[in-house]
This record gives structure tokens, C-alpha cells and sequence, in this order.
């Protein structure tokens, strides 16, 4: 699958506005250029990349609790679909419970980040995301590398 070395194209899909302009303004910050696409829910998200992929985003940053299709639903089909599974998705989310991070990692997500409870550690956290290789961050970590800590 061929990715764009001019601006990453990031997908973020999380249905609190309040985290979503948090994201983005942390993204801002960053020293990357990043065009940031915002879902507010699973099946905003799977049309909206049913309808521009390809070329595929860098990343998919997932929130787990949305209404109408919730992130392990998400996960599980961009999983199932040809054009879209090998697309790197990190979850983005409250929950540090382990059968929570467990069930991401058994359906495919490529590392998870327990949403961070103060806006330099968001922007930081994003930054170590957006700083790993397409290599990496495509890759599936052991289960122990699965959670990116601050």
C-alpha cells in the first residue's frame, strides 16, 4: 500500500467535540504536517473512508465508546475490509481496563493510548505516534509494546 510522503492524512473518530478540538489543537502544535479528518461516530467513519481510500490515511486514531457504531465495531470491519486493513488504527481512550486493550489488540488494533488527562501529555502522546515509522506503527507490536505509555 502506497503512502504519500507530503502531509500525513490522520482520521480521528471520537464523538465528543470538546476531545475532538483537543486533538486538533494539539495536532497543530506538532511539528508535522498533518491534515486531520474528523468522524464523530463508526459509521461516519467507515463512509468516510469507504469514500477516499485510497489513498489510505497514515492513522486512525479510534475512540472505543461512540454512538451508532462503537470502536470495536469500527476496528473489527476496517479488519475485514481488503482496502482498508492494512490501515494502522490506535485507539484512543478512557478505559485502562486490561479486557478492554486486550479485546483492541485481539481485533487487530496496532497500539493503544489511554487518553491522556492533561493537553501537553495528548500532544505529546501524538507526537510519539506520528513520529514512528509507517513501518512501525503498521506493524503489530508484541502485546507488552501494544500500549503506549506518556
Amino acid at each position: 500500500m502506497a503512502f504519500s510522503s507530503k502531509a500525513k492524512n490522520i482520521f480521528l473518530a471520537d464523538d465528543d467535540d470538546d476531545d475532538c478540538n483537543i486533538f486538533e489543537d494539539a495536532l497543530n502544535e506538532l511539528d508535522f504536517e498533518a491534515k486531520p479528518t474528523i468522524s464523530n461516530d463508526g459509521v461516519e467513519l467507515l463512509n468516510t473512508l469507504q469514500e477516499t481510500v485510497p489513498p489510505p490515511p497514515w492513522v486512525i486514531f479510534l475512540d472505543l465508546n461512540m454512538p451508532r457504531k462503537n470502536g470495536f465495531e469500527s476496528l473489527k470491519e476496517i479488519r475485514e475490509i481488503a482496502k482498508l486493513k492494512e490501515i494502522p488504527v490506535v485507539i484512543l481512550s478512557t478505559s485502562s481496563n486490561i479486557e478492554v486493550i486486550d479485546k483492541t489488540f485481539n481485533l487487530g488494533a496496532n497500539y493503544y493510548i489511554c487518553k491522556p488527562t492533561s493537553y501537553p501529555l495528548l500532544t505529546k502522546m501524538i507526537a510519539k505516534v506520528l513520529s514512528l515509522t509507517h513501518e512501525k506503527l503498521s506493524s503489530r507490536p508484541s502485546r507488552e509494546e501494544f500500549v503506549l505509555a506518556s
